[in-house]
C-alpha cells in the first residue's frame, strides 16, 4: 500500500513538474522577440492540438506579419484555433473576414465554408431560439452562390435541409402552442405560416385541419356582430382542406365542424 502511495505521489510530482516546465517554456516563447521562432512554435502548438496556446501566439503574429507572406497562413491558423476551441461565434467572424481579406487565397473557399459551418454548429435545439439556424442557411447559400462548382455543395445542401427541418419543427411547435393556449387567431396565422414557409411540410394536412378548427372556435368565442363573418371564414378553411386532401384522415371531424358551422349560420340568419 505504501509503495503504491509513493508511486502516485511521484507520478503527480512529475506531472506538476512537466506542467510547470511547459508553462515556463510557453511564457518564454510568448515574451520572445523572435517572430519566426514564435511562428514555428505556434504551428507546433496547433499540430499538438494545444489550440489555446497557439491562439495566443497567432493573435500577436497576425498583427506583426500583416502585409508579409506569412500573414495569410497566420490568420488562417488563428481562425482554426477559434474553431477547435469551440468558440464558433469568433471563428465564424474571422473565417468570413479571412475570405474578405484574402479573396484570391486558395483557403478562401474553405474559410467561407467554415464560416457557415460554425453557424450550423452553433444552432440550438428546435425548442430554443433558431437565429443561428437561419444565419447558417443564409451563409451556406452564400457559399453555394459563390462556389457553385465546389465539392462541398452537396454537403451544404444536406445541412441546409437539416436546418430547415429544425425551423419547420420550431414553427409547428409555436403554432401548436398558440392553439393549446386557446389563442385561436394567432394559431390560424401560425399554422398558415408553416404551410407558406415550408410548402412540402409533413404537417400540411394537420395544419389545414387545425386552421379550420381554430377558425371555428375563434368564431364561437367572438361577439355576436363578428360571428357570421368568422364562421364563413371557417368554411373557407374547410373547403381548402377538402380540396387539398379529399380523403383526409380528418374528413369526418371536418364534416362535423362544417355541419355545425352551417347550422350556426342558419341560426344567425333567423335571429337577424
Amino acid at each position: 500500500m505504501k509503495v503504491s502511495r509513493y508511486k502516485n505521489i511521484i507520478t503527480s510530482m512529475v506531472a506538476i513538474t512537466l506542467l510547470l516546465s511547459s508553462c515556463s517554456r510557453f511564457n518564454r516563447i510568448r515574451k520572445s522577440g523572435d517572430m519566426n521562432m514564435k511562428y514555428n512554435a505556434a504551428i507546433k502548438y496547433y499540430e499538438d492540438k494545444k489550440y489555446y496556446n497557439a491562439l495566443q501566439l497567432f493573435e500577436e503574429l497576425i498583427v506583426v506579419f500583416k502585409g508579409t507572406d506569412k500573414a495569410e497562413d497566420s490568420y488562417y491558423y488563428y481562425c482554426l484555433c477559434y474553431f477547435y476551441t469551440g468558440d464558433y461565434t469568433s471563428a465564424a467572424y474571422h473565417f468570413n473576414n479571412f475570405a474578405q481579406t484574402f479573396p484570391t487565397s486558395k483557403k478562401a473557399e474553405d474559410a467561407l465554408y467554415y464560416n457557415a459551418y460554425c453557424y450550423y454548429l452553433d444552432s440550438a435545439p428546435s425548442s430554443l431560439d433558431q437565429q443561428s439556424s437561419t444565419d447558417a442557411i443564409r451563409q451556406f447559400q452564400l457559399f453555394i452562390n459563390k462556389y457553385p462548382n465546389s465539392s462541398r455543395v452537396p454537403e451544404c445542401n444536406t445541412l441546409i435541409d437539416e436546418l430547415r427541418q429544425k425551423l419547420e419543427v420550431k414553427a409547428w411547435d409555436n403554432a401548436m402552442l398558440y392553439y393549446k393556449m386557446e389563442d385561436y387567431k394567432s394559431a390560424i396565422v401560425a399554422f398558415g405560416n408553416v404551410i407558406t414557409d415550408f410548402p412540402t411540410t409533413k404537417y400540411q394536412e394537420e395544419c389545414l385541419f387545425l386552421m379550420l378548427k381554430s377558425a371555428y372556435l375563434y368564431a364561437g368565442n367572438s361577439i355576436e356582430s363578428k360571428k357570421e363573418e368568422r364562421y364563413k371564414n371557417a368554411l373557407e378553411f374547410y373547403a381548402r382542406l377538402m380540396e387539398t386532401f379529399p380523403q383526409s384522415s380528418y374528413k369526418k371531424e371536418a364534416e362535423r365542424l362544417q355541419a355545425s358551422i352551417e347550422g350556426k349560420l342558419k341560426d344567425i340568419k333567423i335571429l337577424n
